[in-house]
């Protein structure tokens, strides 16, 4: 399964999906121009091969109370397996941390982090230096959204 070829009805079913996962099989089935159950069974391939990892909703951070995006950049003081495993408890622990990635180049870890205000981003970075010794955290506001999706480009 980990090498299903897409071709183009499989690529244009994962467009769909990726706009909008709560269309029905008829739906996405009438829009690829294939029957309701040749296009079930080509989305069940997709999740059989681990193309498809899952289906969510997605919500509005600013009606949820969290509008404000930060980006938090880190450098870590340590790289050994101890420090390592730390900071990944911690961080996978925090739901204010809806991304974090490890880096190459001056950075270390880059974490995307989602709050109500500069107070409560305050909090956050509180509890971070409390919980994992670093050697630098700094932080950017994000002023303005110009693109934020989840689709990945077929």
């Amino acid at each position: 399964m980990a090498d299903h070829k897409l071709d183009d009805f499989d690529k244009a079913i994962l467009r769909i999906l990726q706009r909008d996962a709560s269309l029905s099989v008829e739906a996405i089935a009438e829009q690829v121009a294939l029957s309701r159950n040749a296009c079930w069974r080509r989305i069940k391939l997709l999740e059989e091969a681990g193309i498809l990892t899952g289906r969510v909703a997605l919500a509005d951070p600013v009606k949820l109370g969290c509008p404000l995006e930060v980006i938090v950049m880190i450098r870590a003081g340590r790289h050994d397996a101890e420090w390592l495993d730390g900071f990944h408890k911690a961080v996978r622990t925090m739901p204010e941390v809806v991304g974090a990635y490890r880096m190459t180049g001056d950075l270390d870890y880059l974490l995307r982090v989602r709050v109500a205000d500069v107070p409560a981003y305050d909090a956050f970075y509180k509890r971070v230096i409390a919980r994992i010794p670093l050697s630098d955290i700094s932080a950017s506001f994000v002023m303005e959204e110009i693109k934020e999706t989840t689709a990945l480009p077929i």
